[in-house]
């Protein structure tokens, strides 16, 4: 009994130190002025206001970075996900010498950390003259997010009963038919999982973005934005908290709605990862 109400109070203590800074963004994103300057704070709202989000979105370029952020983290999703459904099947399905090296560097991937390569690819993206250029940071999304998606979808893969393949084997379709109407709609909940964590990955990503787009500021993405709109507008905490809460928004609907269909994919995808 002790034990479980010990279990129950750090879930609750933990529940609040996550929760309690969106709750104080969103809170401060609708306090008038007023408000959020007072000397002493108020938990609950005492008067909601829209002004803030009016000129977070009425903000310079403020359109222009969400529709890059927005083009940069879905071009790398899509590109990860052709490139690691390929390498998944090929992984979980065939028998073939390095396979396991190929793993090993997978998992290897994964575990680095991408910071430690930001001055190289700083070096590549000059010397290649992709420098301040949204395909380089495309790219570099790709690469960031590649490791993950092979690694879940390899596991959520290897889920998948090989019967059902050889069965459509068996009754007349070849390897990428079978793959195509029997493998592929199984996939959908791994599919969705790894596509909605490497659109997180993408979307707030700050990093990269702020070092390889340096001349052409109309092609700076909403983080790097972000993180000079406190510089623009002084002081003015509510705009900037209602500029957060709208970067925090797309990615928070989607995975509301998607939330089933991921702990799906991702228990899917451990199970024999």
């Amino acid at each position: 009994m002790t034990g479980r109400v010990l279990r129950a109070v750090a879930a609750v203590v933990v529940f609040v130190v996550s929760v309690f800074p969106v709750y104080w963004m969103v809170l401060t994103a609708f306090k008038p002025t007023r408000d959020i300057q007072a000397a002493t704070p108020t938990f609950l709202p005492l008067s909601l206001t829209f002004e803030h989000f009016g000129t977070a979105v009425s903000a310079q370029g403020f359109w222009s970075f969400w529709r890059n952020s927005i083009l940069v983290a879905g071009g790398a999703v899509l590109l990860s996900l052709v490139v690691a459904l390929l390498a998944a099947f090929a992984v979980a399905r065939l028998r073939w010498k390095g396979r396991r090296g190929f793993i090993l560097m997978v998992f290897v991937a994964q575990m680095t950390p991408w910071e430690a390569l930001l001055i190289p690819i700083y070096v590549i993206a000059r010397d290649t003259g992709m420098l301040d250029t949204l395909w380089m940071l495309t790219l570099v999304y790709f690469m960031i997010t590649l490791p993950f998606t092979v690694v879940t979808l390899r596991g959520f893969l290897a889920a998948i009963p090989v019967d059902l393949e050889e069965a459509a084997l068996v009754d007349g379709c070849s390897r990428a038919q079978a793959f195509r109407r029997v493998v592929f709609p199984l996939l959908a909940p791994g599919l969705l999982a790894t596509s909605l964590f490497g659109f997180i990955t993408a979307w707030n990503e700050f990093a990269f973005a702020n070092v390889l787009i340096i001349k052409d500021q109309d092609d700076r993405t909403l983080p790097v934005w972000l993180s000079s709109f406190s510089n623009t507008f002084g002081t003015d905490w509510g705009a900037t908290m209602a500029a957060s809460t709208l970067f925090m928004l797309p990615v928070l609907l989607v995975f509301l709605v998607l939330q089933g269909r991921v702990t799906t994919g991702i228990v899917g995808g451990a199970v024999k990862g």
